[in-house]
């Protein structure tokens, strides 16, 4: 256990905030597997501001899912201030701010949020002075290392939210030019939390037992981030949380438990975003539950391409048989 400012975290696992993946839905489908902190979709400041009713969706919450942060991205400190406003009005059931810091998309990049913030450690640090300032709850941020391999700069970045009142810090260990290529830079963060005077959270392909806890004993984090290694592979967050709580490795899930959580993920998304939208989402991650079953190449082909409707995906699912 530890804190981000006065909020408890039980646990090492955090979800990560992943577009187009980290719903309602999604973040509550995988809360029971031992979720000990929750992360939204990243939300846009001007979105908010401006009403889209499309980005108010993003900010809604559940009680069963807390503790629970609102991921928001902008390039100022003005704009970011007015959001937390207004999310603040519409839900007040959360727990703290994450700022995004990390996203190296050039749609974000171009606009100078997500990753382009990190270029200049000095406005950084004046900029997320009036954030913190301002937040009545926690204040995070997700950082990467730096900009490209000739300008990594986390150290001083660190240094500047920390003097501005961060709560904590989530590192993804890559550059922004390194996006998800490559392998993340552990090399580089031996002993970072010793350095620090917040909690740390790390992130970068956390797909295994053994990873996880080697980055963890690198860094000495506080917890680690879940991304895409949880994406069709909800045990892995109970398989993590069973090794770090000293009971040893789980039991890898079997293709029939893989199908079950697909089911129960897909009746909670079709509640939220309805039955076609579902689908046309299931297609990018329903195939993702059968990775590593080399039988089930045809049935992961199937679920990325012939998803319409539930009945079509409880045709596919037939053909898996009981083990």
């Amino acid at each position: 256990m530890f804190k981000i400012g006065n909020v408890k975290i039980n646990g090492k696992v955090v979800l990560a905030p992943m577009a187009g993946v980290t719903s309602l839905a999604y973040r509550n489908f995988m809360k029971p597997f031992g979720v000990a902190l929750t992360v939204t979709e990243m939300v846009s400041d001007c979105g908010i501001i401006y009403d889209n009713s499309r980005t108010i969706e993003y900010i809604k919450t559940t009680e069963s899912e807390r503790p629970v942060a609102i991921q928001l991205f902008g390039n100022s400190a003005e704009n970011i201030c007015k959001a937390m406003d207004i999310v603040l009005k519409v839900n007040p059931n959360i727990d703290m701010f994450d700022i995004n810091l990390g996203c190296p998309a050039p749609k974000v990049v171009k606009t100078g949020a997500g990753s382009a913030l990190l270029k200049d450690p000095k406005k950084l640090e004046e900029m997320f002075k009036i954030i913190c300032a301002h937040s009545p709850i926690p204040v995070t941020a997700k950082i990467r290392l730096g900009w490209n391999e000739e300008n990594i700069n986390f150290r001083e970045n660190i240094k500047s939210l920390e003097n501005a009142g961060i709560a904590a810090i989530g590192l993804h260990a890559r550059t922004t030019r390194a996006g998800y290529a490559g392998k993340p830079r552990w090399d580089l963060v031996n002993n970072l939390r010793d350095e620090m005077s917040v909690p740390l959270i790390i992130s970068g392909d956390m797909y295994d037992i053994s990873y996880a806890s080697r980055a963890l004993e690198i860094t000495h984090a506080d917890a680690i981030m879940v991304a895409r290694g949880g994406v069709g592979n909800p045990k892995l967050i109970e398989r993590l949380n069973s090794y770090f709580e000293g009971k040893g490795e789980l039991p890898y899930p079997t293709k029939w438990e893989q199908k079950q959580y697909l089911l129960k993920f897909a009746d909670m998304l079709i509640e939220e975003k309805g039955e076609y939208t579902a689908m046309m989402i299931l297609r990018g991650i329903a195939p993702k539950f059968f990775s590593g079953f080399p039988d089930a190449k045809k049935i992961r082909s199937k679920l990325a391409s012939a998803l319409t409707t539930k009945e079509s995906l409880l045709r596919i699912l037939d053909e898996i048989k009981e083990e």
